[in-house]
């Protein structure tokens, strides 16, 4: 079975409008590939009671949860405190990270810049591939920033811990209408029911009217599945593409 996945995006500026999220995004491109199952995502407000509820909640229902933002020097940086409070426990000064921060920081270094060193007490530090500085994770629940260009570097410094088995994914683009295929796809799924069917109606396409996907943890059940589907859909088949692990 794959394992689960829930993604926390923290901030008021992506409710507002400010800024538009790119994280969840990325990291929906990302799970999948790593046989990761994504089952929710949250965009919730810079308050520490609704981090602490969400967060809790999604570690305790999915196998892995990701936060973004909220982390830094300033006043509304307080997913750390959020968490910390799901969790009933309190925010510490983590000895490891205080040291990489004085020494790389110098003289510089400020009371501001030491807050990046702040987790709930507990907490662990995983290190990536090349990666100088660590993910924050506190049980499950790995706490990243919301700058997407550093989210993204430090989910690709850990990315291999999540790898499991791949999906297999193959597609059918289909002349007919969704409702033309519906008696087809429920047969196969009912001979199937490991295999995940998807019906996908495209409007604005200019050769086929829909896509119909065949996926599965079972690579060869799901090359089973297609091959049947693709018998039973053959009058309104424009074009295929046979199920493989997706990379």
């Amino acid at each position: 079975m794959a394992k689960s996945a829930g993604i926390v995006i923290i901030g008021d500026e992506i409710l507002s409008g400010k800024f538009a999220d790119e994280n969840a995004p990325f990291l929906i491109g990302q799970l999948r590939p790593l046989g990761v199952s994504l089952r929710r995502v949250a965009i919730i407000p810079d308050e520490v009671a609704d981090i602490a509820g969400t967060v809790r909640d999604f570690a305790e229902r999915f196998d892995y949860v990701f936060t973004s933002g909220g982390v830094g020097p300033t006043h509304d940086d307080i997913t750390m405190a959020g968490i910390a409070r799901g969790f009933a426990t309190r925010v510490v000064r983590h000895p490891e990270l205080e040291a990489t921060l004085r020494d790389y920081m110098g003289e510089s270094l400020t009371e501001a810049h030491l807050r990046f060193a702040e987790v709930p007490d507990g907490a662990r530090l995983v290190f990536g591939d090349g990666a100088t500085w660590p993910v924050v994770a506190f049980e499950n629940v790995y706490i990243l920033p919301g700058v997407p260009s550093i989210f993204q570097r430090k989910f690709l410094a850990i990315r291999q811990q999540f790898r499991g088995e791949p999906f297999s994914l193959g597609r059918l683009y289909c002349s007919g209408d969704e409702s033309d295929l519906a008696r087809h796809l429920s047969e196969v799924v009912e001979r199937f029911p490991e295999v995940k069917l998807g019906s996908y109606p495209r409007e604005d396409a200019r050769d086929f009217k829909v896509i119909v996907t065949v996926e599965s943890l079972d690579e060869a059940r799901a090359r089973d599945a297609f091959a049947e589907l693709k018998a039973r859909l053959e009058h309104v088949l424009v074009d295929d593409e046979p199920p493989a692990p997706v990379v």
